[in-house]
């Protein structure tokens, strides 16, 4: 049994930015990945928003990441040159029942750290964006987009610069709690058993089966798991907008949004289905009803121009109809079990907030070293 300092498993943006810090705090990182590339599921399909923290609980994990991770994530961007654009985002009201609602946002954004958002009467949006409808609207500054796999190489290129290695088609069967350390079967190409000091569970979806295959770990630290489809449109006409638009959120989730990617093309998304499995199939038809939506904050919206863009799943760890999840973070102080770590839920804004959560276990682990 070949013995290794700690295993990530998972090689999306939070796998690959835990991975990063571990290895550059001096430690032996293995990062296991299931599929063949990095990056393949909630990672590579999502609408690359960096997001301000506008929205999250107060206190909340969220809360606390994305403002931090949105700020390492920017300077992270302009150090090793990844794509990105701070283009900002409107949040409108589109009548004057919505203004109450939309101050009571911009507090409690502030309350969340976020100070720099700015209230715009009807004709200042209509400055910004001719063909937009609103009475109203907040202005964040500090919402942008990003490169999400230019993002990805570059946490995989640090941390392979400080010594981690990344294995491909190597998904973990179980973790064994031991008195020596965490044993981690692997199968896949290359199967392999291995005892590890410290193991990091950054396998979104799949977290929660993992969880429920380490033997020694109580069942009341596995969360079942659910999974929330996005389905998302986008324009087969240029886009006449230069910042990405929000109605104001609505129960259940955040509506029917205008996102940018970085070469202009305008999307729309999502309208939630809640699904048994992972299907990332998209119903052409499910465009019918975005229509409506839009044009409530955009009249002149043509007949016809939706096109089918992608979906996603988000890994829920709360059901339908409950308020979503924060992230769960179930480290050593939590469940006792030295030099483990879970990550659940982590669903967005998990990349805004990827290099904040991997500080955020990195703290967890040492402060296990001296609790557990």
């Amino acid at each position: 049994m070949e013995q290794v300092d700690c295993v990530v498993i998972g090689a999306g943006v939070v796998g690959l930015a835990v991975a990063r810090a571990l290895a550059q705090a001096g430690r032996e990182v293995l990062i296991l990945e299931a599929e063949a590339a990095i990056g393949t599921g909630t990672s590579s399909r999502n609408s690359e928003v960096v997001h301000a923290g506008i929205y999250y609980p107060q206190g909340s994990l969220k809360a606390r990441l994305c403002v931090a991770g949105r700020d390492a994530l920017y300077a992270f961007c302009d150090s090793h040159g990844v794509p990105y654009r701070r283009c900002g985002k409107l949040i409108v009201a589109t009548n004057e029942a919505q203004l109450a609602g939309l101050e009571a946002l911009q507090a409690h954004a502030l309350a969340n750290g976020v100070d720099d958002l700015r209230r715009l009467d009807g004709d200042e949006l209509k400055a910004l964006e001719p063909q937009l409808s609103a009475v109203a609207g907040l202005l964040s500054p500090s919402t942008g987009i990003v490169d999400s796999h230019g993002l990805m190489l570059a946490l995989q290129g640090d941390a392979e610069a400080a010594g981690a290695l990344l294995a491909l088609r190597a998904p973990v069967e179980a973790v064994d709690v031991m008195d020596a350390g965490l044993r981690v079967e692997v199968a896949g190409e290359a199967p392999m058993t291995l005892l590890a000091t410290t193991v990091i569970n950054c396998a979104g979806h799949a977290a929660p089966v993992i969880a429920g295959r380490t033997r020694g770990l109580a069942a009341e630290w596995v969360p079942a798991r659910y999974f929330a489809k996005g389905s998302y449109f986008s324009l087969s006409v240029a886009a006449p907008f230069r910042h990405l638009v929000y109605p104001l959120p609505e129960p259940g989730g955040l509506g029917v949004h205008l996102t940018l990617d970085l070469g202009g093309q305008a999307r729309f998304g999502p309208d939630v289905q809640w699904v048994d499995q992972l299907d990332y199939q998209i119903d052409a038809q499910r465009a019918d009803s975005f229509y409506a939506a839009i044009r409530r904050y955009w009249p002149a919206l043509p007949d016809g121009v939706l096109q089918p863009a992608y979906t996603g799943i988000r890994p829920k760890i709360s059901r339908p109809g409950e308020p979503a999840a924060d992230f769960r973070i179930d480290g050593p102080a939590e469940h006792g079990i030295a030099g483990l770590v879970n990550l659940f839920g982590i669903e967005s804004p998990g990349l805004t907030a990827a290099l904040a959560i991997a500080d955020e276990v990195r703290q967890r682990l040492a402060q296990g070293a001296h609790t557990v």
